[in-house]
């Protein structure tokens, strides 16, 4: 049996080329697309290359990170062929994208954008760098029938789900965004693992950490990131290995 992971990464912009290649020398096919250039607005979600995995494996595994896992899991929801999912600093919601002022879906599914959380354009940050939980938390409060209708509904995707959150992320409420996801899950095989001390980006052993991307607060530290990364690390390769 022969397994494809789909490796989605958030709005750094940039694939993952360091997890690439420990996933691949663990013996995975994996492919890891430039998701997005600039703008993550009406994304297809059937744009994400499952068929080119599909078509050579028995398994697939969608396997995403931020925006990244955002997507990972809307695909656990809507294609049978997902198998698993792990999900690194997830949201619980779907969110949009901000232009001239004017909100867009980040997604679309068959045509039609998937109903999303607008982000509360009066929210300022007040560090430097910006820690945007706070917009996050803002926006979800704002909006409260919008979150309701963007909330990713995991109870659909009935295969194995990994959600790994730290605590200390600054961009958004991880560890709160992984029980919410994991709560509605009952019996389904669900599992939450959580460092108090480590930021939105962990890193797995073999990984030199992440450097580009916006500039704002992520929170955590290399050495916490890194031990959750380790920490963590079995738990990826037995889901991997179903």
């Amino acid at each position: 049996m022969t397994t494809g992971v789909l490796l989605l990464h958030g709005s750094s912009g940039k694939p993952d080329l360091d997890r690439v290649q420990i996933l691949a020398a663990a013996g995975y096919d994996v492919v890891a697309p430039q998701w997005f250039d600039h703008r993550i607005s009406e994304i297809p979600l059937e744009s994400f290359p499952l068929d080119e995995l599909a078509a050579r494996n028995d398994r697939l595994i969608t396997m995403g990170m931020s925006r990244g896992a955002e997507a990972a899991l809307l695909l656990g929801t809507l294609d049978p062929r997902v198998d698993a999912v792990v999900a690194i600093a997830p949201s619980a919601y779907a969110w949009g994208w901000i232009e001239n002022g004017v909100q867009t879906s980040a997604w679309t599914w068959q045509g039609e954008p998937l109903p999303f959380v607008p982000f509360d354009l009066d929210w300022k940050p007040d560090d430097d760098p910006p820690s945007y939980v706070g917009m996050y938390r803002s926006s979800m409060k704002k909006f409260p029938d919008e979150l309701e209708a963007a909330r990713i509904p995991a109870e659909r995707f009935t295969g194995e789900l990994l959600l790994l959150a730290g605590g200390d992320d600054k961009l958004w409420p991880s560890v709160e965004f992984a029980e919410q996801i994991a709560s509605p899950r009952g019996g389904l095989v669900t599992e939450v693992l959580i460092s108090g001390q480590a930021g939105h980006r962990l890193i797995f052993p073999g990984e030199e950490p992440k450097t580009t991307g916006r500039r704002m607060a992520r929170g955590g530290t290399d050495e916490a990131d890194r031990r959750f990364g380790a920490e963590v690390w079995p738990h990826v390769l037995r889901v991997l290995e179903g």
